[in-house]
Parts: C-alpha cells; sequence; structure tokens
C-alpha cells in the first residue's frame, strides 16, 4: 500500500524541478512588470474566479489525479473515492474554469490538465502549504 503523504511529497519534488526555470509567472524577476500597476477590476474578478474553482477539496482530488496522465471519469472516480455523478459535476466547474480539457476517445471522455500552468499552480500550492 502506497503512503499519500509520500506521493504528495514526491509531486512536489517533480514540481520544483520543473519550476526551475518554469516562465510562467514562477520566476519574479522576469514577471516583475506584470505588477508594476493594480490589474484592473474585470481582470481581478477573473483571478478570483480561478482561485473559488480550487476552493473545493474533490477538485483539487481530480486535479491531482489527473497530474501523470489523462482519465476517464470512472477512473478519476475510482483513484479519489467519488462517485462518478460528484466527479462529472466538479468536472463541469473544472472546465469552466479552464483548468481541465476534455477530448472525446471513442465513447469516452478523456480529461487532462489544460497546460503546465495548471500544474504549476498545484505544485506552488503544495510546496507553500508544505513550507
Amino acid at each position: 500500500m502506497t503512503n499519500p503523504l509520500n506521493e504528495a511529497e514526491a509531486v512536489v519534488d517533480r514540481a520544483r524541478a520543473q519550476l526551475t526555470d518554469c516562465p510562467c509567472g514562477c520566476n519574479r524577476d522576469a514577471t516583475a512588470h506584470l505588477f508594476e500597476t493594480l490589474p484592473d477590476e474585470e481582470l481581478l474578478y477573473d483571478v478570483a474566479d480561478l482561485f473559488k474553482a480550487f476552493a473545493d477539496t474533490t477538485r483539487i482530488k481530480i486535479l491531482f489525479a489527473l497530474m501523470e496522465h489523462g482519465l476517464c471519469v470512472a477512473d478519476i472516480a475510482s483513484a479519489i473515492g467519488a462517485t462518478q455523478s460528484a466527479v462529472s459535476h466538479q468536472l463541469r466547474t473544472l472546465k469552466q474554469a479552464r483548468l481541465v480539457r476534455p477530448q472525446r476517445d471513442g465513447k469516452n471522455v478523456i480529461y487532462s490538465l489544460s497546460d503546465d500552468h495548471v500544474f504549476t499552480m498545484l505544485a506552488q500550492a503544495m510546496t507553500h502549504v508544505c513550507e
């Protein structure tokens, strides 16, 4: 039986290795110019909505399950210990936030993280919480 804490530490270690040269905002020197002025209200609203999408443990579990590779709803449900109905409901929110993307594979829909930024955000959150 695997230890969830060891698995989480392994994910964080992999993420740290990937973040060394991350061009997506992890390097403060490279992105400092983005924060010289306060963004407009609409952009701030969009950022707040993005963080709301992370504000549910089931959605976080789904995102972690998808960090390695894409999965169908049944496999996600099995991986996180939830019903397929609950997973489908949360995937709808994650799709609206553009955190996951669906891809049809015959009769199945395979969900994956929408891009490397989602992986980076999760890795940064884990790093921050674990410090």
